[in-house]
C-alpha cells in the first residue's frame, strides 16, 4: 500500500512541478541565499551537494561561491544502485540519467558536516520522497553516521498528511523552500 501511495505522490507531484516553470531563477536565487546564509553563520567545512537537474533547484551559483570561498563540497559519483562521494571539481561529464558528475576519485570521505538533498516531498513523519531511483536512500543506509546535519531542498515542497515512506526513506534536520525555511 505504500509504494502504491508514494507512487502516486510522486507522480502528482512530478505533474505539478512541470505546470509550474516560471520564475525558477527567482525562487533558486532566494533558496540558495538562505542555505549559504545557514552555512556561513554554522560552523560548516565539509558540504554533501548535488548537481541540479532540471526539477531541482539549480544551485550551480551557490557551489561556485562556497568553492571560492575555500569550503570542501563533494558531489554523489554514482556506483550500480547507490553512489559515492567525491570531491567537486571540474569538468563535469554527463552520465547515467543525464546527470553530471566529476571525475571518480578512490579518496574517501570521513565525516560530512551538512548534506543537502534535493527533496519532491515529505510526509508526516518528515521522510523524503524523492524522484524514485532509491539512490539518497541507499547511501545513507550506509553513511548516516558520518552525516552530522541534513538539509532537504526544494522550490516547493509537497506534503502528505499520511505515512506514504518506507523504513529506510531518510528523514532530514532541516527544510528549505521557497515558502518554508526551518534554518
Amino acid at each position: 500500500m505504500k509504494a502504491n501511495g508514494k507512487t502516486l505522490f510522486r507522480k502528482l507531484a512530478l505533474k505539478q512541478i512541470s505546470k509550474k516553470r516560471v520564475h525558477n531563477y527567482k525562487k533558486d536565487k532566494f533558496i540558495s541565499r538562505n542555505l549559504f546564509s545557514y552555512i556561513q553563520q554554522s560552523s560548516i567545512k565539509d558540504i554533501m551537494l548535488f548537481i541540479p537537474l532540471k526539477n531541482e533547484v539549480n544551485i550551480a551559483p551557490l557551489i561556485k561561491v562556497l568553492r571560492q570561498r575555500g569550503y570542501n563540497l563533494y558531489v554523489p559519483y554514482m556506483e550500480d544502485e547507490s553512489f559515492r562521494l567525491v570531491k567537486y571539481r571540474l569538468p563535469l561529464f554527463k552520465k547515467k540519467f543525464n546527470i553530471k558528475e566529476p571525475r571518480f576519485s578512490r579518496k574517501r570521505v570521513k565525516s560530512i558536516d551538512l548534506a543537502v538533498v534535493p527533496v519532491l516531498g515529505i510526509d508526516k513523519n518528515f521522510k523524503r520522497v524523492g524522484f524514485g531511483k532509491g539512490m539518497y536512500d541507499r547511501f545513507f543506509q550506509r553513511e548516516s553516521r558520518t552525516i552530522k546535519t541534513t538539509i532537504f531542498l526544494a522550490r516547493e515542497i509537497f506534503f502528505s498528511s499520511e505515512i506514504i515512506t518506507d523504513h529506510y526513506d531518510i528523514s532530514a534536520d532541516k527544510l528549505c523552500t521557497y515558502s518554508i525555511v526551518t534554518l
